[in-house]
């Protein structure tokens, strides 16, 4: 596909089964008095939609978009809020969506972004999440779908250059860091 070797990782039987879920625990946990999600774009949008629609009560959903400017590797990425929530989560219950935790800078600056407009909880659910960093910082994430190894991962709403989020299952890119 696209000149690109895609070996399945996580099948799409996989992610509905991991959503189902997610979205029964979540319900659970706020029975009577469902979240509002925010799904950070774009990688979260299918995510966020099908956790959405599997909740018993139905969430109130808003998005934010980041930017990161500086070269990553080198130097901390400056990350920009290029677009913002526009329901005020004060003393609301809120749930950060993402779609991968890779290195945790961008959820630790959204934790503090969204922690400023004092909602009344603030969790974590994200699809995926690199296993060096829930070695590393156990706990992170309140719902986790999946821990995963290293390498480009596609599909589900995650893309190389805006390419494979139509995928329905996750792959890894062959030849990738």
């Amino acid at each position: 596909m696209d000149g690109r070797e895609l070996r399945l990782l996580i099948s799409d039987e996989e992610i509905r089964r991991r959503v189902d879920e997610l979205a029964a625990k979540i319900s659970r946990d706020y029975k009577g008095n469902a979240p509002i999600l925010i799904g950070v774009l774009k990688g979260a949008f299918i995510f966020l939609a099908d956790l959405a629609r599997r909740m018993e009560e139905p969430p109130e959903i808003d998005f934010i978009q980041l930017s990161s400017y500086g070269l990553r590797g080198t130097e901390r990425a400056d990350i920009q809020v290029s677009l913002e929530p526009r329901t005020d989560l004060a003393g609301r219950h809120v749930i950060i969506v993402e779609d991968i935790v890779d290195s945790g800078e961008t959820l630790t600056f959204l934790q503090k972004y969204l922690s400023e407009r004092r909602p009344a909880t603030l969790r974590i659910c994200s699809l995926l999440a690199r296993e060096r960093l829930l070695d590393a910082q156990p706990g992170m994430i309140d719902y986790l779908g999946f821990p995963v190894g290293e390498g480009w991962l596609v599909g589900y709403g995650l893309d190389l250059s805006e390419k494979f989020r139509h995928l329905t299952g996750l792959y890894v890119v062959a030849g990738t860091p």
